[in-house]
């Protein structure tokens, strides 16, 4: 007898598997493959993200047009890997999911804890839909050359 995935499974394959995307998105090797209907699905109405840069709320639809606008802007020199992925607060059919996003940008690496809330959705491919997604900076990011 098979058990189904947990809420925390389904939202940890979800936060895997979207940053996956992003990868494949923003890199221009393999964008032309990338569906965007995957990411812009995904997310649940009345989304809002809370940037590490500056605090600053954005909505679904701003962050929507912000990464289909980005699309193929690294040439092999975009990375993201996902660490320390763990259960938070949990109730009926919503879960809040903590994470490191580590990502690497023309050779210079960030680092950042996010924190996720999703919600159930059996209409999605790993069962849930992205409400909020908070993120701070775990260090300052680098400099960039000029």
């Amino acid at each position: 007898m098979s058990t189904s995935p947990s809420l925390f499974e389904r939202a940890k394959t979800e936060i895997i598997g979207l940053h996956r995307y992003f990868a494949d998105w923003y890199n221009a090797a393999d964008s032309d493959q990338t569906d965007f209907s995957r990411f812009e699905n995904v997310l649940g109405e009345g989304f809002r993200i809370v940037t590490p840069d500056d605090g600053r709320i954005i909505d679904r639809d701003s962050i929507i047009s912000h990464v289909r606008a980005n699309h193929s802007c690294f040439h092999g020199d975009f990375t993201i890997e996902i660490e320390d992925v763990r259960p938070g607060w949990e109730a009926a059919g919503v879960v809040v999911v903590t994470y490191i996003e580590a990502q690497c940008r023309a050779g210079v690496w960030t680092r950042r804890r996010a924190s996720a809330l999703f919600t159930e959705s059996s209409s999605m491919p790993n069962g849930v839909e992205w409400r909020h997604l908070h993120e701070t900076w775990l260090q300052a990011p680098e400099a960039k050359q000029a």
